[in-house]
């Protein structure tokens, strides 16, 4: 397997694991009660649930570009590998700050801003880890592979990378008024990422 084929390899499992670990803060409610409504009390964790649905989105979205990062490059340097890395540590931190925030979001008041604020400055320390990585191999015509325009890749990096730095950033001011808005914007950000952002041209 080549050099590149491994990082991608070991990047799949880290990213798998992560996004497998969020199944854990979803919590089957107690029956601890015979007159207890179960519906009711599923409804009660709504938090948990749109934490969950947003994270498992942000974390395969993730996954998508991080493939369509790598279908641009035929081989990896030390940094790369070290950017990769950087990228994975930020990754592996979202199931956390995904259970800080259900926990913390129906409780409203300082600590649901706080867990909101957390919850963005991982994803901003993400998206500044992708964007390091992106534009590294953008820089070094080097590293990508035959058939991929250089310029091309280059005229990318804002689109890629500056857009969701600034959108990030937006998010950790709204978390300090609205913790439940600050979700619905990671949410949005998502969308926007579902979407081609990158459309290296051939060369």
């Amino acid at each position: 397997m080549s050099e590149t084929g491994r990082t991608e390899a070991f990047s799949d499992g880290v990213l798998a694991i992560a996004i497998t670990l969020l199944v854990l803060d979803l919590k089957v409610p107690p029956n601890t009660s015979p007159d207890g409504w179960l519906a009711s009390a599923l409804a009660q964790e709504w938090p948990a649930y749109a934490a969950y649905v947003t994270s498992f989105l942000i974390i395969g979205i993730i996954w998508v570009n991080h493939h369509g990062v790598f279908e641009l490059v035929k081989r990896v340097d030390r940094v790369t590998l070290f950017l990769n890395l950087l990228l994975l540590m930020a990754v592996v931190a979202i199931p956390f700050t995904t259970a800080l925030m259900s926990e913390y979001l129906r409780a409203g008041g300082r600590d649901a801003r706080t867990a909101a604020l957390v919850y963005s400055l991982v994803m901003l320390v993400m998206s500044l880890a992708f964007a390091a990585l992106y534009t590294w191999v953008a820089r070094h015509p080097a590293l990508l592979a035959d058939g991929v325009d250089p310029a091309a890749v280059r005229g990318s990096i804002v689109r890629f990378s500056a857009t969701g730095i600034a959108l990030y950033l937006t998010t950790m001011a709204v978390a300090l008024f609205s913790a439940p808005l600050c979700l619905v914007a990671h949410f949005l950000i998502a969308l926007y990422y579902c979407f081609q952002q990158i459309r290296p041209a051939a060369a």
